[in-house]
């Protein structure tokens, strides 16, 4: 548990480093497409001590934007480490042209490793007077971390509420008063070997990581508006590989899984389907693609033009009624499992229910609708909040984990290693619902 720390540290630092310098690369590694912005920060605050945001109020510009096709990555993870390699070198070297500066240090994300989140608690007794930042860091010390077994580290482990004595929805408790501090936390583990392969790839590069976050936090925090955030609200980010969910509450994630299916599993089906090219049968859902059928779609031709030498097989045509028949089941199939892992996950419970897609396949027409019915809540498209010098090609779903990493990494939430202590290690503590301490407290 200490190595994680220190490497969280070290990649703290390294943050602190590119801030001072004025310039940070954000990339996000996805399964269709590897995307990297350049951030130049205009003006940077010092950064404050305790709980709330680290780094202040960052004013920031977009300066340079490249997306690449992505290869050797499978349901978010790297499969090839050469192909991921040239993917990530490309996209930074695009965005360092058109930035017209060297970047030495991204921060980045990813959407695979198989996200598993826990619910923690711990307390302690106040030594005297008012509640300190160093009581918070003994709070968030006692907090008992569990053996998350062989090849698993922890990505986020956030403090997400704090109580003393009777009062237990404390956003900050420095300066309060009381016997007992009480804290909630919540810690998001992830495969080891996602990481490790992710920042071999990055320091083949010639690069720095500085910083590194889930996808569905990352496009959470730019899809969900502050009143979602704070009342409650889950993210489905639906990638080319995997389909992102994250849960917040009271502005903090609560939750965070993955469904390792995405907008290439459509794509996939449409071609074994219709026997077509993968590159054609992207093409066709791109352009006609859709999940509710209406009585014109009958009459809507698309054509299957081939090059096999075969007459009859190069010359088909299908009508759009077919392919939304291809395309629903699958969208279905992924939509169910969301709604299991958000019952899962207690997401019922919460107050507020509003769920919002993003991500490049939420664009697919009649999503929201459908989404709607197997979900059962009320369910909104999301897009990215505005971003100074963002171009108009990167301001759609598909960039809301990009957009969310720059927040992330202006203004980052507190972890627990920007306390300097180290939580509680048992072997024996018990697996707790993420979202339990909303249901039994707020």
């Amino acid at each position: 548990m200490s190595r994680v720390f220190q490497a969280q540290r070290a990649m703290r630092r390294k943050r602190q480093a590119a801030l001072q310098r004025g310039v940070v690369a954000i990339l996000d590694v996805g399964t269709h497409k590897t995307a990297c912005l350049v951030l130049r920060f205009e003006e940077n605050t010092p950064q404050g001590e305790g709980v709330g945001h680290m780094a202040g109020q960052s004013n920031f510009r977009v300066i340079g934007a490249t997306t690449t096709r992505s290869r050797g990555i499978r349901m978010g993870e790297v499969d090839a480490m050469p192909e991921t390699e040239r993917a990530i070198r490309t996209a930074v070297q695009g965005a360092q042209k058109m930035a017209g500066v060297r970047v030495d240090h991204v921060i980045a994300c990813f959407s695979g490793g198989r996200p598993g989140s826990l619910g923690l608690s711990g307390e302690v007794m106040l030594e005297s007077g008012p509640c300190t930042v160093h009581d918070v860091g003994r709070v968030l010390a006692s907090v008992d971390a569990p053996d998350l077994g062989e090849g698993r580290e922890i990505l986020h482990a956030q403090p997400v509420n704090f109580g003393i004595d009777h009062r237990t929805t404390l956003r900050d408790p420095r300066g309060q008063t009381g016997e007992i501090l009480r804290a909630d936390v919540h810690m998001l583990s992830v495969d080891a070997f996602a990481i490790e392969s992710l920042l071999t790839c990055i320091h083949r590069c010639d690069l720095e990581l500085a910083g590194l976050a889930s996808a569905p936090y990352a496009a959470a925090t730019s899809a969900l508006v502050e009143d979602e955030k704070e009342l409650g609200a889950a993210c489905i980010d639906m990638g080319g590989g995997t389909t992102g969910i994250s849960i917040f509450m009271r502005k903090h994630m609560v939750f965070a899984d993955t469904v390792r299916m995405g907008g290439d599993h459509v794509t996939s089906d449409i071609s074994q389907g219709f026997l077509i090219p993968r590159e054609m049968a992207e093409m066709i859902k791109t352009r006609y693609g859709g999940v509710v059928a209406t009585g014109m779609d009958d009459r809507e031709q698309i054509a299957l033009e081939g090059e096999t030498g075969d007459w009859h097989h190069d010359r088909r045509t299908i009508t759009r009624t077919d392919l939304i028949g291809v395309i629903r089941p699958r969208v279905e199939e992924i939509l169910e499992e969301v709604r299991a892992r958000l019952d899962a996950a207690g997401f019922r419970d919460l107050p507020s229910q509003r769920i919002v897609l993003t991500g490049g396949a939420s664009q697919t027409p009649g999503l929201d609708a459908l989404a709607a019915r197997v979900l059962g809540n009320q369910v909104r498209l999301g897009r990215p909040l505005r971003v100074q010098g963002l171009p108009e090609a990167a301001k759609g779903p598909a960039f809301a984990a990009c957009v969310g990493l720059c927040m992330q990494g202006a203004e980052p939430q507190d972890e627990f290693w920007d306390f300097d202590y180290i939580p509680a290690r048992t072997h024996g503590a018990p697996l707790r619902r993420a979202v339990r301490w909303f249901k039994d407290n707020w």
